[in-house]
């Protein structure tokens, strides 16, 4: 673990552009989050305004009373966490001045946007003075650390499983997260393959950031990211955390993960009452069947269950959305996050093979 972290999130909690906050409140393995700012919520528990779980993460309207809250309570925060993602990852005016804040007072800046915040001449420069750290999550490693495509994920013997969307911004990762968690709690051995700034944060161990890829390298980086994991920690399971959706206009991802993460099965997140895609008016998102054919077509592997975000659906008419689902598309369908994984879970482990040691051939 880094340390002890403030997420900044102002404006945007509980909403698809604070998702980096969302997930570092329900889950961090980096972090210990001590608060989280956004004056929209001020004066509420993070959990609660999620998922009506009260975590003892209280939100606060400014970085000053997070500070104040820490100090009381007897924690020294050191990281001052970027929870925003919006369209693009542009950094705007506003940010930068409360990181200017967070600087003074003496916090490293850990931000996952495009727009990188070591280049900022002014904050670089009282990064230095106040020594302290400033990273970017999403900056491109050197070329000369990438990889290209070998084709030796066809030595991983693990279980492979891809956690798809169909759209962005639905819940992938935290449904992946919930699965390779539930799996270590029975015993199992399951690692997760982070494949955005996020899950880095949230101390994904076997991590790239796609979108910082120059293209050739993005096949390769997926493959050794698989391979590594399969290699080191022999896992039963690996997930691989999909990025957008296949048909999202502005985030077309998830080609890439069926080609070269090679999954075994596919499991598809879907929001059943969001009709068009994330960020996009005008643009209807395809029937749940026509993208479930998509997926099994350019990969050749099943997808095996449908996990649902219920955004915009009252909890009592979960159980409903499920079956009508199960109805359509002939495949269970679960709220992991609101029901939890059990039944998940069991489903996986019958597509369980066993691993096979590996031997010096393999490596």
């Amino acid at each position: 673990m880094d340390g002890n972290a403030i997420v900044y999130c102002q404006g945007a909690f509980n909403t698809p552009n604070g998702k980096t906050a969302h997930g570092l409140v329900r889950f961090t393995k980096r972090y210990k989050i001590l608060s989280v700012i956004d004056s929209n919520y001020a004066g509420k528990d993070a959990g609660k305004v999620l998922d009506d779980k009260t975590l003892g993460v209280p939100i606060f309207g400014m970085l000053k009373e997070s500070l104040e809250h820490a100090r009381n309570n007897m924690k020294i925060p050191k990281f001052f966490v970027v929870g925003l993602a919006p369209d693009g990852g542009r950094l705007s005016e506003q940010t930068k001045k409360d990181m200017r804040k967070a600087l003074e007072s003496g916090l490293n800046i850990d931000c996952g946007l495009h727009d990188f915040v070591s280049d900022d001449p002014f904050l670089r420069k009282l990064a230095v003075q106040k020594m302290a750290s400033i990273r970017d999550i999403r900056k491109p490693p050197p070329r000369g650390q990438l990889h290209f495509f070998s084709g030796k994920i066809e030595k991983v013997k693990s279980l492979k499983l891809a956690v798809l969307g169909t759209d962005s911004a639905i819940g992938k990762r935290t449904t992946a997260w919930i699965i390779v968690n539930g799996l270590q709690d029975m015993g199992y051995k399951s690692e997760m393959i982070g494949t955005g700034q996020t899950a880095w944060m949230q101390g994904a161990g076997y991590s790239i950031i796609l979108d910082t890829l120059v293209n050739d390298f993005v096949s390769g980086e997926i493959e050794h990211a698989v391979y590594s994991a399969y290699k080191n920690e022999r896992p039963d399971v690996i997930v691989i955390e999909g990025q957008g959706s296949l048909m999202n206009p502005a985030y077309p991802g998830g080609f890439e993960i069926l080609a070269a993460g090679r999954p075994d099965f596919v499991i598809l997140q879907h929001a059943p009452a969001r009709e068009e895609y994330d960020g996009f008016p005008g643009y209807s998102i395809q029937p749940l069947e026509h993208q479930i054919r998509a997926i099994e077509v350019i990969s050749g592997k099943k997808v095996i269950a449908i996990t649902i975000n219920h955004e915009n659906i009252k909890m009592e008419d979960i159980p409903l959305v499920c079956k009508q689902i199960e109805d359509e598309v002939n495949l269970p369908a679960f709220d992991v996050l609101a029901n939890g994984p059990e039944d998940l879970l069991k489903l996986i482990i019958k597509y369980m093979k066993p691993v096979k040691i590996i031997s010096a051939q393999d490596v």
